[in-house]
């Protein structure tokens, strides 16, 4: 039963302080009322003996410490879900703003949840189609993986965000394949763009989208994953869907995260983040997988713009450590004109070797991947060589591994926004280049393979 009080002591930016408080909660749910009747809804963020620190969702704007009174709802925030999610656009508390009716929920969850219990995890195994090229062939993901895209200021990633959310399946398969797509700390313009080009494409039928601005509330911008992620469970664990979920940007929701621990005078770690942001990031991360006894998935690209293209900065770092790979952009290329500028040399995922092979994508896949990254590889440091040495210097071999580097960035990795490739299209464009090196270059590759593809008459 909600518990009324008008002793609020302090109000700091978006921190108010109440005393003589009881039986208040850590996450609880609050709403202050203002002396004209608006109620500005609110959360705790700490408790102490009496005292409730609480976080506002809008501004402190109008609030009294005498006439203002604070009421505790006794219950953490939810949202609430259904199967008519798909097809909506919701703020990143989970009210609709799509001009739409208001959603009439099967039942309500906490945003908050749990991160999956390692016992009752199924392992990934299960291919999805992207249908990009650099990631499902030789990164692929999987059902149930954590594949974050590092990218930098000025890079594309907005647009490989809604090329992924339009064109991912599950192929072979009837099963239902649907995307939560959660924008956070975005601008006007992107959103819209995100908007625009679900609805032009009919993506928006199986997307959930929650859209969070940059100039919402920082209390709104923790949520917004967290609102995102349970709709996404939802889904997944109780309607047996498949579900793809991509947050972007993470490195805004940090930020957030950095804004309310300065508010609270936490004692700051690297780089002024707060020290506890490792399993922050965490408690999001790892409620993705695959549950034994369930159908359904739940596979998460989380989307972040490493400051000053530093790996090293400590969002990609934890992130990094946490997820199962990583997708990483690259600023020369796209100077280049490669998009998306995707570098699949220190690009990972450490799960494709289990989403790949006959029965999933194709018997031949693993050897050509293998084979591609050794040929690029050695293409990128015969270019180098050629940089510094001239091409006169290079024998004849090394020339053709140049030629294979050139040749991957622009017809295996680049490709328009608007392809949609198939892992078959995918796989003949690496044979193709591989007929670029004499057969007796390609050691990871048996001869059947051999037979089958690389002598195929064109």
């Amino acid at each position: 039963m909600p518990r009324e009080y008008r002793t609020i002591r302090e109000v700091f930016g978006p921190l108010v302080m109440v005393c003589d408080v009881e039986n208040v909660r850590y996450n609880e749910l609050a709403e202050i009322e203002l002396a004209n009747g608006k109620r500005c809804k609110c959360k705790v963020l700490e408790v102490d003996k009496n005292n409730a620190l609480l976080q506002l969702f809008e501004s402190s704007a109008g609030i009294n410490l005498e006439s203002s009174k604070v009421r505790f709802l006794g219950k953490s925030m939810e949202i609430g879900v259904s199967e008519d999610m798909l097809g909506r656009v919701f703020n990143g508390l989970g009210r609709p703003i799509d001009g739409g009716a208001e959603l009439i929920p099967e039942k309500r969850l906490d945003i908050n949840g749990v991160p999956m219990n390692p016992v009752a995890r199924n392992y990934p195994e299960e291919f999805i189609q992207t249908g990009i090229s650099a990631i499902d062939g030789l990164n692929t993901l999987v059902r149930g993986q954590k594949l974050p895209i590092f990218s930098a200021s000025g890079l594309p990633h907005a647009a490989l965000a809604a090329q992924i959310a339009r064109q991912s399946k599950v192929i072979g398969t009837d099963e239902q394949f649907a995307v939560v797509f959660a924008a956070i700390g975005i601008t006007f313009e992107e959103s819209d763009f995100f908007a625009s080009s679900f609805r032009e494409t009919g993506a928006i039928d199986r997307t959930v989208m929650f859209v969070n601005l940059a100039n919402d509330p920082a209390i709104e911008r923790i949520a917004t994953p967290r609102v995102a992620i349970t709709a996404a469970e939802y889904l997944a664990f109780e309607k047996d869907m498949h579900v793809l979920v991509i947050l972007t940007d993470i490195t805004n929701y940090a930020d957030a995260l950095r804004e309310v621990s300065a508010a609270r005078k936490e004692v700051p770690g690297r780089r002024g983040y707060p020290g506890y942001m490792y399993t922050d990031l965490a408690s999001l991360y790892e409620r993705a997988g695959r549950q034994k006894g369930k159908q359904g998935s739940l596979t998460m690209i989380p989307i972040l713009t490493m400051p000053e293209g530093d790996r090293t900065h400590p969002i990609p770092d934890l992130t990094g450590y946490i997820a199962e790979g990583q997708i990483i952009l690259n600023r020369n290329l796209y100077l280049n004109g490669i998009t998306p500028p995707i570098d699949v040399l220190p690009s990972l995922s450490r799960l494709k070797d289990k989403g790949i092979g006959e029965g999933k994508t194709r018997k031949d896949h693993s050897n050509t991947m293998n084979q591609i990254f050794a040929a690029y590889a050695r293409g990128k440091d015969s270019k180098q060589l050629m940089t510094i040495l001239g091409e006169a210097a290079l024998d004849k071999v090394d020339i053709l591994y140049a030629r294979f580097a050139d040749e991957f960035e622009e017809k295996y990795v680049s490709q328009e926004s608007t392809r949609d490739r198939s892992i078959e299209e995918t796989l003949e464009i690496g044979w193709e280049l591989l007929r670029l090196l004499p057969r007796g270059e390609l050691t990871r590759i048996n001869d059947e393979l051999l037979k089958q593809y690389y002598d195929k008459v064109l």
